[in-house]
């Protein structure tokens, strides 16, 4: 693992990221979502396993920070907050990305926002029942 990560302290977050997103593409997804959005763990890229414990831990954080009081925030408040930290993520693994790999909130297809949503909300109630 690069910059100090060890696979355990991205394994299970990062498991847990994906394994949110793939459940999001499936069920928000318009037709047959493509291979690479739905690509189990095992075969996901470095970079994005990194990303996707990094955006887990950032989510954590801040529900954690808030004692909970995320529950309040909109559905697209959650979604907002996992796109804007992805999108950092890109930003920190590639120079210059595709202008669609950083797309704004409003510039994301609907499924996409869905998805991101899903995926903070799913962080959340881990985190909220573990209490």
């Amino acid at each position: 693992m690069t910059r100090g990560r060890t696979s355990v302290q991205v394994e299970e977050p990062g498991r847990v990221f994906r394994e949110a997103w793939i459940a999001g593409v499936r069920k928000h997804y318009p037709g047959e979502p493509k291979p690479g959005y739905v690509t189990p763990w095992e075969d996901t890229p470095e970079w994005e396993r990194e990303s996707a414990a990094a955006v887990y831990e950032q989510a954590r954080q801040f529900i954690e920070a808030a004692d909970g009081a995320t529950t309040k925030l909109t559905r697209e408040q959650k979604g907002r907050f996992v796109a804007l930290c992805w999108i950092a993520q890109i930003f920190r693994h590639f120079p210059s990305p595709k202008a669609s790999y950083v797309a704004d909130w409003s510039d994301m297809p609907e499924w996409h926002q869905e998805t991101d949503s899903d995926i903070f909300e799913h962080i959340e109630q881990t985190l909220v029942s573990a209490r």
